[in-house]
């Protein structure tokens, strides 16, 4: 019984994710439970209202990412690998940067204390990097490491505009390659200090 309550949840969870992905808000509790193959009722059972899924959808996937990803390794240094790294999870799962999407269209704001705990600890950390000159101090902490998420994750939030200024899609894996060196090489720029031989002309 136990393996078939986890299955169910496993169910409704995969629907919710490509529900909430292809439609957002528009997306209802019964479409999601016809897509699991699930009675609706069992779904407001285990995760409440539409609202709650959703947060719940987001913050489950926000986690895979981070335990995907992982934290750049050593003294954070190879961050362009790890912004590499970033760019590959959201290639595979385009879901994510699209919930993101639609909860910033929704005007509604994050109140997820665990959330903003983790958001905090990078920029900590990233600081902690800056003082002991590992890496630049040109842009300041919160904001650089924004602009390594965006490129991590943009080509995947606008694929129409990169196919405009690329001329090619991303399901060419030359072309997924050459993207994923762009954004290591734009990293590096953005975060290694530019004494670092790996950022060198």
């Amino acid at each position: 019984m136990a393996w078939d309550t986890e299955e169910t949840r496993r169910r409704l969870m995969e629907a919710a994710i490509a529900e909430f992905g292809e439609r957002g808000p528009e997306a209802t509790m019964a479409d999601i439970a016809k897509r699991a193959g699930i009675n609706k009722e069992r779904l407001y059972n285990y995760f409440g209202d539409k609202q709650a899924l959703f947060d719940t959808v987001l913050s489950n996937q926000l986690k895979e990412l981070a335990a995907a990803v992982g934290r750049p390794d050593g003294d954070v240094a190879d961050i362009g690998e790890f912004a590499g790294r970033t760019f590959d999870y959201h290639q595979d799962h385009p879901n994510l940067v699209r919930l993101l999407l639609w909860e910033a269209l929704a005007q509604r704001p994050a109140d997820n204390p665990e959330r903003s705990a983790h958001y905090r600890d990078k920029v900590e950390r990233y600081a902690n990097a800056q003082r002991d000159d590992v890496l630049d101090d040109e842009i300041d902490a919160d904001y650089a490491l924004f602009m390594l998420i965006a490129l991590a994750a943009w080509w995947v939030a606008v694929p129409q505009l990169a196919r405009m200024l690329t001329g090619a899609s991303a399901d060419n894996p030359a072309e997924r390659a050459r993207r994923r060196a762009a954004v290591v090489r734009a990293a590096e720029r953005i975060a290694l200090p530019r004494t670092n031989p790996t950022v060198a002309d």
